[in-house]
């Protein structure tokens, strides 16, 4: 049973003898107060100067201390778990379960359900690669980054919709590797594949693959657009080509184009779209393009190519000037998955 509250008058008592230099002893055995309750009248005299009843927050959560603990440390187990999971797992524990409470107590530890960010799947190999990656090219990366001409592949879907998953994290940890959905480059799904290019000018050509794409194709994409993209955008001939390592980059017939025609090819380390600036321009593209909502291939092609050469140039110069933040936010994570 709840004890009744202490009248405003014997609180004001209370208040009074500790002014006036009385013990906790003498006042508690007085008055018959138990010392705990003294304290507590005596402390929120000191803070709010009142003995009075203040609002209350609300009314008190049903939900125990144990089972809020037992809440917070499950998410933190496991950030994928379900709200649906989670209301079990407190009936099972004779806790309340309803979805506002749970939530509730779940907020006030600082965690939050939000849409899990995708990143490629890391192994050790790729994070010590990618932040070798980074150290090696940190401290020439402010004279170098303006001679880059990025290029990559990306897959846009034509009437797909991207999956959602919820994930139970803090602010800031978003691409924390429990936090995020692991991607493999090119899945399956109605879509068109694009190569494109762009460097600190603005972007280059931009390239439909038509079918699947092989090594021979990619050697007459760079064959038709690569030196002409370097041109255009006025980096001349002595620009670093960056690509990934996709199989067919680093085929025989690619090396052997690249090496033939003196292109200097930037050496990139696997699952590092963290580092790659085109990324962004990707998704500038694939937004723009669904906003027109190209109805067939034809049609679509035409709306990419008309968005990539609408991407402003600021757009592209402020992208690498990123880049040495990217590097030292890769050694930061120790090669993990980062902001960008």
């Amino acid at each position: 049973m709840k004890s009744k509250e202490l009248s405003v008058d014997l609180r004001d008592r209370i208040v009074s003898r500790h002014k006036s230099g009385e013990g906790y002893r003498k006042i508690s055995a007085a008055l018959k107060v138990p010392m705990s309750t003294l304290a507590s009248i005596i402390r929120k005299w000191n803070k709010f100067k009142t003995t009075r009843t203040l609002p209350r927050a609300g009314r008190p959560s049903k939900l125990s201390d144990w089972g809020r603990r037992a809440l917070v440390r499950e998410v933190t187990k496991k950030p994928m778990v379900t709200l649906s999971e989670l209301q079990r797992s407190s009936v099972e524990r004779g806790e309340p379960s309803r979805r506002t409470t749970i939530s509730a107590a779940i907020h006030q530890s600082g965690l939050y359900g939000t849409v899990a960010r995708r990143k490629p799947l890391l192994s050790k190999r790729h994070m010590a690669a990618c932040l070798e990656f980074a150290k090696r090219h940190l401290k020439d990366c402010q004279t170098m980054r303006n001679t880059i001409l990025w290029s990559d592949e990306t897959k846009i879907e034509l009437f797909g919709v991207n999956v959602r998953c919820h994930v139970w994290r803090k602010p800031g940890t978003a691409h924390h590797q429990a936090n995020t959905i692991p991607t493999v480059k090119h899945g399956g799904g109605s879509s068109s594949m694009l190569w494109g290019s762009f460097s600190v000018a603005g972007t280059g050509r931009l390239v439909r693959i038509k079918g699947k794409m092989t090594a021979a194709m990619y050697r007459d994409i760079l064959d038709e657009n690569l030196l002409q993209s370097a041109l255009d955008l006025g980096l001349g001939q002595q620009f670093i080509f960056q690509q990934d390592n996709d199989p067919k980059h680093t085929a025989k017939i690619s090396k052997e184009w690249l090496q033939d025609n003196s292109v200097n090819v930037l050496e990139w380390p696997s699952q590092s779209p963290d580092l790659n600036l085109i990324e962004h321009l990707w998704r500038d593209l694939k937004m723009a393009v669904h906003r027109r909502f190209p109805s067939n291939l034809m049609e679509f092609e035409r709306r990419c190519k008309e968005e990539w050469a609408k991407l402003a140039k600021d757009r592209c110069a402020k992208l690498v000037a990123s880049y040495s933040k990217r590097l030292e936010a890769v050694i930061a994570a120790k090669g993990a998955s980062t902001k960008y």
